[in-house]
């Protein structure tokens, strides 16, 4: 996973039960292949120092021209917004349901992402989504009635009015 902080758009870059440091940095090799010229926007890589990622690793992104920061040792606070995301996929999404997989994780994670990155509202970007146009007046939202059925298994929901 790879997040732009500025907006904090999530990128799921694979999902594997044992990751290794050729499997990272082949995932991040494709990533910047799948970015293609708008690799130039990212200036700087911020990452923790697990062993997976090694000096080949870092040479991909300095031949795009991105500085590699390493956070210090055991300052998980040092990277907030990635540790919040990881933190809110676990809770909200992957500790909630039997995975039968990795093709199962990896759709499930893309599929959170992408709620993520177009619906999630974001205390630091004024309540906005990351994939959320700042200059764009959202419309007045509509009154919505609520009502339980079958023993509240089920919401019904309409128009107010």
């Amino acid at each position: 996973m790879i997040m732009e902080v500025r907006t904090r758009t999530v990128h799921i870059l694979g999902v594997t039960a044992h990751p290794t440091a050729a499997w990272t940095t082949q995932q991040v090799s494709q990533l910047m292949w799948h970015l293609g010229d708008r690799a130039e926007r990212f200036s700087y890589l911020i990452r923790d120092r697990d062993t997976k990622f090694t000096a080949a690793f870092d040479a991909i992104f300095a031949d795009e021209g991105i500085a590699v920061i390493k956070i210090p040792r055991r300052s998980p606070n040092c990277n907030p917004h990635a540790e919040r995301f990881l933190r809110s996929a676990r809770q909200e999404c992957t500790n909630r349901l039997l995975i039968h997989g990795r093709g199962h994780a990896e759709k499930l994670l893309r599929e959170y992402a992408r709620h993520f990155n177009e619906h999630q509202p974001h205390q630091g970007r004024g309540q906005l989504a990351p994939l959320d146009d700042p200059n764009v007046i959202p419309l007045p939202t509509p009154c919505i009635q609520h009502k339980q059925t079958v023993g509240g298994l089920i919401n019904e929901c309409r128009r107010a009015g």
